[in-house]
């Protein structure tokens, strides 16, 4: 059973490895659960899925392997094994209750009873005491009262009577054109690494220990130094004024891209880049800071990355004098240009939605001076922006 759910899993196109299902394996030998099903499953999905994504079609895989649901080909329909349902009676039910099963005829004449309705029922019925309906006495349904019944279509509890509730269960794959939290940028962060080893020797080198040691038939160590992610990131941050409404997002980005670079430094400015930028919002009139010294100062392998909404008047990005808080001698869109040039990688990342793009002209403008590289802050977006700057 365990092989088949990990060929499900592939089969299903969840990324799952050897390496994965061999440490769920391990897991199961160690004892660290209990033999529960829903032990096995928060185990099974800790260890087999990395990318929220993929939590549906695991669920369903997961359902399908051991639970006896359809495969994920066609809808889910809830079929339950009469086996399954007898065991839950088992489980759950006081002495009592059962008792008053058997007094409606036992538990094989209610499911019978439940079929035959199906079969014989074409359309919607309320308040009765037989037919599959809401709010009346009959043993199926939801909304009303019977002391053994099947609970059919019903959000949650009532009277707590119901012997089974038979519920159809609808999955639905998750979005990745949701906003993000902090944990999936930094999740989608990742992607953007590049390896290398540098500083003091402290990380034990296996191969070249037995390559050694093989030459000169005493144990000799080798040490190399520990992997570090070398990429350097540079942010520019548009704040203030129709940014305020994405303020939350803007500081789950920061906060996550702090915690995943080492080499990171920032910068704000308001709509477009203009002459100057600044570090600090409270000061920025005071102490700001030339964009040509930003541009001399970081080294042309950094990844720039652009956080805005660019929603502006058009003139702000193409004429001088546009900007709405001082007289640019040159036009933004000049300065944007002069960081595409600098740096080889850029991305812009606009917190709008997509859709609406279209019906911002300065937003299309950025796009054509960003080469079609601005993405929208989602997941998907952030992921195809790590994409665009690990080329």
């Amino acid at each position: 059973m365990f092989f088949q759910f990990f060929d499900e899993l592939r089969a299903a196109r969840i990324p799952v490895t050897l390496k994965e299902y061999l440490a769920l394996m391990h897991a199961l030998d160690e004892g660290v659960i209990d033999m529960k099903i829903d032990d096995f499953y928060y185990l099974a999905r800790t260890a087999l899925v990395k990318d929220e994504r993929n939590l549906d079609r695991f669920d369903q895989v997961f359902g399908h392997v051991f639970k006896g649901l359809e495969g994920l080909d066609g809808s889910i329909i809830a079929q339950i094994p009469e086996e399954w349902l007898k065991a839950l009676t088992e489980r759950f039910l006081s002495d009592e209750e059962k008792k008053m099963i058997e007094k409606a005829g036992g538990w094989d004449k209610l499911m019978e009873q439940l079929k035959e309705r199906i079969e014989e029922q074409k359309k919607r019925h309320e308040k009765g005491n037989k037919a599959i309906g809401t709010g009346g006495t009959s043993p199926y349904g939801n909304g009303g009262y019977n002391p053994e019944g099947v609970r059919i279509g019903q959000d949650k509890s009532r009277h707590g009577r119901a012997i089974k509730v038979w519920d159809k269960r609808e999955y639905k794959n998750l979005d990745d054109s949701v906003e993000l939290g902090t944990r999936n940028i930094k999740v989608a962060l990742r992607r953007l690494r590049k390896w290398a080893r540098q500083g003091a020797e402290t990380e034990l080198d296996v191969d070249g220990t037995i390559k050694d040691t093989a030459n000169k038939g005493y144990l000799d160590l080798r040490l190399v130094p520990e992997r570090h992610n070398t990429v350097k990131v540079l942010l520019f941050f548009d704040i203030g004024g129709s940014m305020d409404a994405h303020i939350k997002l803007c500081e789950e980005l920061f906060s996550a891209a702090k915690t995943e670079f080492k080499h990171m430094d920032f910068y704000y400015f308001h709509n477009c880049l203009y002459e100057s930028v600044w570090k600090d919002n409270r000061r920025r009139h005071n102490e700001k800071i030339d964009t040509w010294d930003v541009l001399h100062k970081y080294p042309k392998d950094y990844k720039v990355i652009f956080v805005g909404d660019a929603t502006m008047s058009p003139y702000e990005v193409t004429y001088p004098g546009g900007s709405v808080e001082h007289w640019n001698e040159e036009p933004g869109a000049i300065w944007l240009d002069r960081v595409t040039q600098t740096f080889e990688h850029c991305v812009w990342l606009n917190p709008v939605a997509e859709k609406h793009w279209e019906y911002t002209p300065s937003i299309g403008l950025m796009q054509q001076l960003f080469q079609s590289r601005m993405f929208p802050l989602t997941l998907g977006g952030l992921d195809g922006a790590m994409r665009e700057l690990n080329r």
